[in-house]
């Protein structure tokens, strides 16, 4: 007994110091503005609470990162927002509901190539602004003698990548999105047979006609990234890096991707080993309501609550989809929370109340929910999953559609389209999704499968991130894939080498049966 309490307090003290050994670590974080920092946030206060020292890169022009916060020090630098306009998004969205009125095959590569148009200059303004930071040798020298252990970035932008690179930094992604499309394009195996490209809205079991679209979109992306993308940056790489470095090769070189997605979401498909699942990581309990907003709940009786939200960006929707949208919503029975920026429509109902801003989490985790309109942002997707709310889906811009489109394939979801509503379609879906009692059950069920995990995904985030900063990488889970040429990676000369020999063997063979049937051709003659 006297040799078993010193063991055991051993043991304790070496779980204690392996779970604290990096605690106080430097991290260096590039976010990307608007619903991308909410859970970039989400990440840093949990990083915060356990010691580490965090430091943020964010544009002076920031539309939601704050300058001044307990939880990190700000950088101010060049970034994409000081030359960007944050309205873009709602001339974006004219553009997309013109594409949404051709025919359907038609009408994703419509919203494909605004998008290429987006990505084009995009890319272009990121290369100047890395540009800028790598030119500045103050700066840089800062940054190198901050000793960071750690990059932390979201590599929609390529900035983090680029410095995390240059600083030769550790790095771990929070990522859903990278250069044309969702993250598992760029780091896993993508088989175009059953994998459907991100903007293609295809689902994983396609006919003919949908695997030639998904082929399509493919091409595109592949384009997209070399004749687009990867000029942008040509000049950047020939001034800052190491001769034959590419775009491609510095973003698979990070360490971890915590990859924002959870297979109850998305459709499985092949991953790799250094890509780990958090989504729904922002996720959490629901917290008690603000005092009116809980009394207008409760008023509601046995109605129960709609809620709607669109996101972020978009806050210009037409005036006559809104109007159409408030005249639906008048005619309920449930009360309606409505998140709306704009002027008020005149059709308003009596049963909605208008905010400015509502905590989704926490709302849509209250018992008398009953419905969630939401544009089909990721963040609220897995929100609803959590607390189990059906969806009615009002897809504006980016990959709302496809996300939408996976929980109406699993029946938790309707999708309308803002092109075309009227008060009336927009009633029907409402009411069929708050009437029809499978939406609800189908949702639930979803719910049950994304909370069924041995790890919470936020555990398995930050559990990642400090795996990386003690072992000062994750080199041994990279694939040795990437650093072969395309013509190796798919064995195109090894297939070249076994063609040759067979029609070595095939032209030797007719040779030797050429000369045998000659020899003997000759003998008879001679025999005659």
């Amino acid at each position: 007994m006297s040799t078993t309490i010193p063991i055991f307090l051993t043991g304790l003290c070496f779980l204690l110091l392996k779970t604290t050994c990096c605690s106080g670590s430097r991290i260096l974080v590039v976010p990307v503005d608007g619903s991308h920092w909410i859970n970039m946030e989400v990440i840093l206060r949990e990083l915060h609470s356990r010691g580490h020292n965090i430091t943020v890169l964010r544009s002076a022009k920031s539309w939601y990162i704050p300058s001044n916060s307990p939880i990190y020090t700000s950088m101010n630098v060049s970034m994409l927002e000081d030359d960007a306009d944050k309205n873009y998004y709602n001339k974006m969205l004219q553009d997309v509901m013109e594409c949404r009125r051709s025919l359907s095959f038609k009408r994703t590569f419509c919203q494909q190539h605004l998008i290429t148009s987006m990505l084009a200059q995009g890319h272009k303004i990121l290369a100047r602004a890395t540009a800028t930071m790598l030119d500045d040798p103050v700066f840089m020298k800062k940054l190198q003698d901050a000793k960071f252990d750690l990059m932390l970035t979201d590599p929609a932008l390529t900035i983090g990548v680029l410095l995390g690179s240059y600083l030769k930094l550790p790095m771990v992604y929070n990522v859903r999105w990278i250069n044309t499309g969702e993250g598992h394009f760029t780091i896993a195996p993508s088989l175009i047979s059953y994998v459907p490209v991100s903007g293609s809205e295809l689902h994983d079991q396609m006919d003919f006609l949908e695997r030639t679209k998904n082929m399509l979109h493919y091409l595109h992306s592949v384009v997209e990234q070399h004749f687009i993308i990867n000029p942008a940056y040509s000049d950047l790489f020939q001034r800052h890096f190491p001769p034959g470095t590419d775009l491609l090769s510095l973003q698979r070189a990070a360490d971890i991707w915590l990859l924002r997605a959870d297979f109850v979401f998305e459709f499985p498909r092949p991953t790799m080993p250094n890509v780990v699942y958090i989504g729904g990581f922002h996720c959490k309990k629901a917290r008690p309501l603000p005092a009116e907003l809980e009394a207008f709940m409760q008023s509601s009786g046995e109605h129960g609550v709609v809620i709607m939200s669109l996101g972020t960006f978009v806050s210009a929707l037409p005036r006559e989809v809104t109007e159409a949208i408030a005249a639906a919503f008048a005619q309920l029975p449930q009360k309606v929370v409505w998140r709306f920026l704009g002027e008020k429509p005149s059709s308003l109902g009596n049963n909605t109340l208008l905010v400015d801003w509502l905590p989704q989490n926490d709302i849509l985790g209250h018992p008398k929910t009953r419905a969630f309109v939401a544009h089909g942002g990721t963040n609220g997707m897995y929100e609803a999953i959590y607390h189990g709310v059906p969806v009615l889906g009002l897809p504006l811009l980016f990959d709302q559609f496809d996300n939408l489109l996976r929980l109406k394939v699993r029946g938790a979801a309707r999708v309308v389209e803002a092109k075309s509503l009227t008060k009336e379609d927009f009633l029907e879906a409402l009411k069929d999704i708050l009437e029809t009692p499978s939406y609800r059950s189908n949702i639930q069920h979803l719910s049950l499968l994304h909370r069924d995990q041995p790890m919470s995904p936020m555990d398995t985030a930050i559990f990642w991130i400090e795996y990386v900063i003690r072992n000062k990488g994750a080199a041994h889970l990279q694939s040795a894939g990437f650093s072969l040429p395309w013509y190796s990676y798919f064995c195109l000369d090894v297939a070249v080498l076994i063609m040759a020999l067979i029609g070595a063997l095939v032209w030797a063979s007719i040779l030797i049966c050429r000369l045998l049937c000659c020899q003997r051709f000759r003998r008879k003659i001679k025999a005659e």
